[in-house]
């Protein structure tokens, strides 16, 4: 049976989630949900309510999960060489999450200068501790990205004991009601788009 995953994105940068290239991939961060969400699972990342971003309550992205892979795969699959970081690139490419390999299994992590490195560009070992705990990256080739323009949830968005989808604090809610998973995958059906929809909401707040 398939479930919800839903939390808020605390910082919506491009990065994690990354939703360039024609996939929306979870590589970094959010290390719960990485290693709990199988295929055909639902991710959903609402807006913060933080006052500094002010978007509780609207959709950042929903993604059914389609391939759960290791950072060993991610790295070397062609699909994903796009999503390696130029840190002095576009802001797309600057905020690439296939950061993390090794030369065997086994070997220590090697982090691409990316979000995750130190500022001078050398490994920060503790995002690497963090995101390599969980070798797994979640990839998704059916997902909608808003990021700073969603639309609001529906308040009917509700499990069977009243809890509602749209995720408002820290932590992880999970779902497993089958109608829940029916009402939502309605939902983003009617928006009538799939893929990137809208800039990330820390690019909107940038000039230039």
């Amino acid at each position: 049976m398939s479930r919800i995953h839903s939390y808020v994105v605390r910082y919506d940068s491009g990065f994690a989630p990354n939703p360039f290239y024609g996939y929306c991939t979870l590589a970094t961060c959010k290390p719960g949900i990485r290693r709990n969400a199988e295929v055909e699972d639902w991710v959903v990342g609402s807006g913060s309510n933080d006052r500094s971003v002010g978007r509780g309550g609207y959709l950042v992205y929903a993604m059914r999960v389609t391939e759960v892979m290791t950072f060993d795969d991610y790295t070397l699959d062609p699909r994903f060489v796009a999503k390696k970081p130029f840190r002095y690139g576009s802001r797309k490419q600057s905020c690439g999450d296939n950061i993390y390999s090794r030369g065997t299994v086994g070997a220590a992590w090697q982090q691409r200068d990316s979000f995750h490195s130190q500022d001078d560009g050398s490994i920060n070992p503790q995002h690497v501790q963090r995101d390599t705990g969980v070798n797994r990256v979640l990839i998704s080739s059916d997902f909608v990205y808003f990021g700073g323009t969603g639309p609001k949830f529906p308040q009917n968005l509700q499990d069977c004991n009243d809890r509602p989808l749209c995720k408002s604090g820290r932590g992880v809610s999970c779902f497993d009601d089958p109608k829940l998973i029916e009402s939502l995958e309605q939902w983003v059906r009617d928006f009538g788009v799939s893929g990137y929809q809208g800039a990330p909401y820390e690019w909107l707040t940038l000039r230039g």
